[in-house]
């Protein structure tokens, strides 16, 4: 059995700077140990859609000659990092995670991905992608589904969207991934795999150049290892102060007495139930609260989604696309079809009223706290019986309330509570309030721990 190569990121970036700075390791030396990485386990993770090795080489060059020559581009400078193949890159080609052509529809490479580069992160390719970015669990028939990290023996589910993001980064295979979140396609990986999943606010991110599947709710954000990594991404792309932990003592969050503890499977009902222990026990005030609007984040999603999907594709573009698309992804992309103007336009206007009755629902509470997803992965061979498959659609029922609420929200991995496949615990706070939001999830290391990576030995054989 070959031997993996280190994981130059598994004590997170902030260190990998100090150790890059301190002569210890070089760009091309992290470069060359994540492409060694990719070379040994993406043949059975199939985390990538694609891999740029030799165009990650040469920018890892550039950026050691920098460094030696004192031009230093901040803490990103060096970091090797993945792109869900729903954002453009110039020089390389986006699929959407389909088998139509719909590159025009993603267009050229946008903002975000110029500020990236010009940070000094080093692209090693795109990562693979439901299909449309549309899908929950990570299930993509038109051209491939990622192998969850956690079970070498069984194919479990990786979560999506950013099934392929998540898997990259849960494995080591880079520094962190860029993922987007309309539905919880961020948080839902990210709960799956272990790691941290950012769900930025609305419009904090630049969006151009990323596949708009759905323009009013769409967001992007990383998945990485932790919140202090998350932390010093958003510095970076917003240009805000890093956020710094906040005092656990006098922190006040909410837990929803409806709906998001509903039907959880006894893994992450008793997991998250003590991470809230020990957040309890340091400190952190946990009220009850009941946010009855969460039950129609199935109607107003349903509403925009689709309708919007199917919009961008054109209904000729869908007939086209249809035959060739992964059936579960068509027969939800389909329903835009039947959406008609007045439901479509009222579930607008419902979004801009559910705005307000989020920030009424914070008021005197820091945020809101709840379990990133029902369950934990499903083994991808039980989604072939009808009521698992049903079952398995509700991946996204507990993220999908940020997204029509507005807000922001993350998923802290929370496994080290004695679970052996991972759990996410969910941080959702105010619209807006991104910064504040890491700044509680900072605090909340120390007592949750951060999330431990998974054994690839039976990757290798």
């Amino acid at each position: 059995m070959a031997a993996l190569p280190p994981d130059p990121f598994e004590s997170g970036i902030i260190a990998f700077a100090a150790d890059l700075r301190g002569g210890r390791i070089t760009a091309v030396e992290a470069t060359d140990a994540c492409l060694a990485r990719i070379a040994a386990l993406n043949p059975r993770l199939d985390a990538f859609q694609l891999v740029d090795a030799e165009r990650a080489q040469k920018a890892a060059r550039a950026v050691d000659e920098m460094l030696a020559a004192g031009t230093d581009l901040g803490p990103l400078m060096g970091v090797p990092i993945a792109v869900k193949d729903i954002v453009a890159v110039d020089g390389l080609p986006t699929t959407n995670g389909s088998l139509h052509p719909s590159a025009d529809l993603t267009g050229p490479e946008g903002p975000l991905i110029g500020h990236l580069k010009a940070s000094g992160c080093i692209i090693l390719g795109k990562t693979k992608t439901v299909e449309f970015a549309l899908g929950a669990t990570g299930v993509n028939e038109a051209r491939g589904t990622p192998w969850n990290p956690w079970d070498s023996g069984i194919h479990r589910i990786p979560g999506g969207s950013s099934s392929g993001s998540a898997v990259a980064v849960a494995s080591g295979m880079c520094g962190y991934a860029l993922g987007t979140d309309t539905g919880g396609s961020i948080r839902i990986p990210a709960s799956f795999t272990g790691l941290f999943g950012h769900k930025t606010t609305v419009g904090l991110w630049p969006t151009e150049g990323v596949f708009p599947l759905s323009p009013t709710l769409d967001s992007i954000g990383p998945l990485c290892r932790s919140a202090g990594d998350a932390a010093l991404i958003h510095a970076i792309v917003t240009g805000e102060a890093l956020p710094m932990p906040t005092r656990l003592a006098g922190l006040k969050l909410g837990r929803p007495t409806n709906f998001f503890f509903d039907d959880l499977d006894d893994t992450t009902r008793s997991t998250v139930e003590a991470a809230m222990l020990a957040l309890s026990a340091a400190g952190v005030e946990i009220v009850d609260i009941e946010i009855p609007e969460v039950e129609e984040r199935a109607r107003i999603f349903s509403a925009i989604v689709p309708a919007e999907l199917v919009a961008r594709l054109t209904p000729e573009g869908f007939a086209k696309a249809k035959p060739k698309m992964d059936p579960v992804t068509a027969m939800r992309a389909a329903h835009g079809l039947e959406v008609s103007a007045i439901e479509y336009a009222s579930a607008q206007f419902r979004l801009r009223e559910l705005e307000e009755i989020a920030d009424e629902h914070f008021d005197g509470l820091d945020g809101w706290i709840a379990p990133s997803t029902p369950f934990v992965a499903m083994p991808i061979d039980t989604l072939k019986h009808a009521d698992v498959a049903q079952r398995a659609m509700l991946s996204s029922r507990n993220t999908q309330p940020a997204n029509i609420f507005g807000i922001c929200a993350a998923s802290l991995p929370i496994q080290q509570f004695g679970a052996a496949l991972p759990v996410g615990l969910q941080l959702m706070a105010p619209r807006g309030e991104d910064a504040r939001l890491l700044s509680m999830a900072l605090a909340f290391e120390p007592v949750l721990g951060v999330g431990t990576p998974p054994d690839l030995s039976g990757f290798l054989e």
